[in-house]
């Protein structure tokens, strides 16, 4: 899996009436100094001006076709990138400075791991200068995603050689399906990853991540759904992280 790179990264942007949001987006990505990006754009039949936006930007492919759901679409981008280096930047996302992807590349020449990834910060989604909350991902050891731990997905790159052995984002997973392709091929098939300790990209709060106490609740129930998937141990791990958690928060 760790076959010479072709230089290419294909970054894949799912994206339904994101006319509000999306020029970030954009900018972002063509600000790059790293310059062999190939964008592509996965649109659900947006009804707004999303398309004419994009169709402002060179050389950005755009798709507009129903699908099933963001992992749907994201599934669709990857399958469509010539890239051998593959992101998903969502639409109301953004890329923290324009020399994130020359850092990704030169990381994955130097450490030849098959992911990478960093940190993530949260902003305001009217005042992106006003950051809510820095994520700080820290170095991945092997039990951490059972434990309720896994990269920012935005912030989290892979080699398209990856999704082609190990699959792509399944789609039963609707609120949990980065966490269940991370379990997969992190912790599972022990894909080897590596942590670029920097902020590489911004989100917006509001977003498809942001979906409440309910959505919360169905996302915990899809995790501990895709930790039984595998293994029993992983979900035990999983729900004894979490009480203690919860015991320490009640401790007086």
């Amino acid at each position: 899996m760790r076959e010479k790179l072709n230089n290419k990264v294909s970054i894949i942007t799912p994206a339904y009436n994101s006319a509000s949001t999306i020029r970030d987006t954009l900018d972002s990505v063509s600000g790059q100094t790293y310059k062999n990006i190939e964008h592509i754009v996965i649109d659900n039949e947006s009804s707004d001006n999303t398309e004419e936006i994009v169709e402002e930007y060179e050389g950005v492919i755009f798709l507009s076709e129903p699908d099933n759901g963001i992992f749907d679409g994201m599934n669709k981008g990857i399958k469509r990138a010539t890239g051998d280096i593959v992101a998903i930047l969502n639409s109301d996302d953004f890329y923290a400075n324009n020399k994130v992807i020359e850092k990704v590349v030169r990381t994955f020449k130097e450490t030849k791991a098959d992911t990478c990834y960093g940190n993530l910060v949260y902003v305001e989604r009217e005042n992106t200068d006003k950051i809510v909350r820095h994520l700080e991902a820290g170095r991945y050891k092997k039990n951490k995603i059972e434990h309720g731990w896994f990269p920012p997905h935005p912030a989290f790159f892979v080699r398209s050689a990856v999704y082609k052995k190990y699959g792509y984002y399944d789609t039963k997973f609707s609120m949990a399906a980065d966490f269940e392709f991370m379990l997969r091929t992190l912790r599972v098939f022990s894909v080897s990853t590596t942590y670029i300790p920097e902020t590489l990209t911004v989100m917006r709060t509001g977003g498809y991540s942001d979906r409440g106490v309910l959505g919360r609740l169905v996302g915990i129930s899809q995790k501990s759904k895709a930790l039984i998937k595998y293994d029993y141990k992983f979900f035990w791990n999983f729900m004894l992280n979490k009480f203690s958690k919860l015991k320490n928060l009640t401790k007086i």
